[in-house]
């Protein structure tokens, strides 16, 4: 028997719950950056490791805003590409080169930023997206992975307290050295609302439902695989 399309409100709880169902910031690798010590040695690893996908994320949006069949949802997805590229609507900079000052806070000089290599298990993720995004036929799923299990993990907090706040108070960094967090946890909400809002409209079966549902899943996976690989490292 042929499979119902679930209603587009029921759908969309079903991608929230997708997301908030698999929380990154519970892995063990924050309670060891955010323990009783700071712990400098693996901020290092993760902020370089977490370059490498900041490097890859404009790419992913200007291929969603390139192919994406609806009118409406191709102009939101344009303001999100010039925010990234420019930094306009927040009034800071563009988005990379705002990773790169966080970057610079900790030590690490721009020619040690730019010899790093992803870790197999963060090029598995940035590898995961790029493939989706550049095929028309995998749309929905590319923009189910981006625009809310990736744009997503910038709203998890660790209990009370946000990513930038918790940076701030262990490790002495200034407001401005974690520009990129506080302007990402702020945009993000947004973000994600409209990709729930694209990915409703888009999947017009119930396959294409199921398969934007398992690319939300498989992300957050990843995610949780690219901490592992850090762990393992550090």
């Amino acid at each position: 028997m042929e499979s119902v399309v679930t209603p587009k409100a029921a759908f969309r709880q079903e991608l929230v719950d997708a997301l908030e169902s698999q929380v990154t910031l519970d892995h063990p690798i924050f309670q060891k950056l955010m323990g009783a010590e700071p712990n400098h040695e693996l901020l290092r690893h993760m902020a370089l490791q977490g370059y490498q996908l900041t490097k890859n994320f404009l790419f992913y949006i200007e291929n969603l805003f390139f192919y994406c069949p609806l009118p409406k949802h191709k102009h939101r997805l344009l303001i999100n590409l010039f925010e990234e590229e420019t930094g306009h609507f927040s009034q800071t900079d563009n988005h990379v080169v705002l990773m790169q000052k966080f970057i610079r806070a900790l030590g690490i000089t721009d020619e040690e930023r730019d010899a790093v290599e992803p870790y197999p298990e963060t090029k598995a993720l940035i590898d995961y997206r790029r493939e989706l995004v550049s095929n028309p036929e995998t749309y929905h799923r590319g923009a189910a992975a981006v625009l809310i299990a990736s744009e997503g993990q910038n709203l998890e907090t660790l209990g009370d307290e946000s990513r930038d706040s918790g940076l701030s108070r262990m490790y002495g960094l200034s407001a401005d050295d974690l520009l990129f967090f506080s302007v990402h946890e702020k945009e993000d909400v947004g973000h994600v609302n409209q990709g729930l809002d694209l990915v409703v409209d888009l999947c017009t079966t119930a396959k294409m439902q199921e398969e934007a549902l398992e690319a939300v899943h498989k992300t957050c996976a990843l995610f949780r695989g690219m901490y592992d690989g850090v762990a393992k490292r550090s």
